[in-house]
């Protein structure tokens, strides 16, 4: 048995670096359950700076000098941050407010709908439904009291919030004027000879940040689109459930089927079974099918070669790691398991690279 044991344990960790790059994976997952709150200008700082080194990287195909190519990118990245810190999240904050203070008057009519079930189906009676309304009541009145009373309870998240808003820009700039320093710093504590944290890094860095902008755009597009669209057909919160939209796609295959339904409620309770409703269901769908067959593999391509299964599964296991977070990198974090394992040396391949390196 402990041979078995022994075997197994020289054959995953063949070589010194391993152990290495064990120790790296360890430390971070530490830092990310137990400091993660604390890490969050950090690490949204990391992402803002990967989607803005795309910018960078355009800019300097075209022969623009890396000052002059930061300074663009910086300096849009400014313009569209504070764009939508000033204008964006009052006009979401307000129809989240006026959404909140009209719930009860949906409920109502919401109950008025339900009520018609048990007259169409046995599978449900008055009790039931009168429950769930009482149980759906008292989880929004909760919500409401939250949103609608911003008192000075939440005064110390406002000056945390505040604080974010000044770090995100500082931590960017630097994070772009100096990336060469900082990875320089990082890779002085690495082994000289790394060819396994090498082929990790190229892979992931190319992953992620391939990701993490085509997931921007998408966010974006969808959004925008959505919101053009549901101010067209006046329909309510049109910018609250069009951000709602955008953000959705960040998890894959169930953010869309899960962001339809509200959407869609709004759509009734607003219209009823009329035209506007279902010119609703068909542009919902349209913007659905157009990003899922069109945008997702004209940003992507093969750049996320995943079965669909393995990327549920890691929204799943990394969401409930690390909340909204994990969700996020889902894709990125199940590419670097999925890179390591691939990378990872096994002691047949040691065992070959001994008698050249003794020569």
């Amino acid at each position: 048995m402990l041979g078995m044991v022994r075997n197994w344990f020289d054959r995953i960790f063949a070589e010194e670096e391993t152990v290495v790059l064990l120790i790296i994976i360890s430390v971070i997952l530490l830092l990310i359950l137990s400091l993660g709150h604390v890490l969050i200008p950090i690490i949204a700082s990391t992402v803002l700076a990967f989607l803005m080194q795309g910018v960078i990287a355009r800019l300097a195909a075209v022969g623009a000098r890396p000052w002059l190519a930061m300074t663009i990118a910086y300096g849009l990245f400014i313009t569209l941050f504070f764009g939508v810190i000033i204008l964006l999240l009052p006009l979401v904050w307000q129809q989240l407010v006026t959404l909140v203070q009209e719930l009860p008057t949906m409920l109502r009519k919401l109950q008025q709908v339900l009520m018609l079930l048990p007259e169409r189906s046995e599978l449900f009676n008055e009790a039931q439904i009168r429950e769930w309304m009482a149980l759906a009541t008292a989880e929004f009145g909760s919500m409401g009291q939250y949103v609608v009373s911003f008192s000075l309870a939440q005064l110390p998240n406002l000056v945390g919030v505040l604080i974010n808003i000044v770090l995100i820009p500082i931590l960017v700039f630097f994070f772009l004027k100096d990336k060469q320093m900082i990875l320089g710093w990082f890779a002085s504590f690495l082994p000289n000879r790394r060819p396994l944290l090498t082929a990790v890094w190229l892979e992931m860095n190319d992953q992620v940040a391939n990701y993490v902008r085509g997931k921007a755009i998408e966010i974006v597009i969808v959004g925008v689109t959505s919101y053009i669209a549901f101010s067209l057909m006046s329909l309510n919160y049109a910018a609250l459930l069009a951000l709602t939209v955008g953000l959705s796609v960040v998890i894959p295959y169930i953010g869309a089927a899960v962001v339809t339904i509200p959407v869609l409620l709004v759509g009734y309770l607003q219209w009823g079974w009329g035209g506007e409703f279902w010119t609703l269901c068909i542009v919902s769908g349209v913007i659905q099918a157009l990003d899922g067959n069109v945008l997702v593999p004209l940003l992507f391509s093969e750049a996320v070669n995943m079965h669909p299964v393995a990327i549920i599964a890691a929204v799943l296991v990394f969401g409930g790691i690390w909340g909204m977070w994990g969700v996020f990198f889902a894709i990125p974090l199940a590419t670097l398991v999925k890179a390591i394992l691939y990378a990872w040396p096994r002691v047949d391949e040691v065992e070959a690279t001994v008698p050249a390196e003794v020569e």
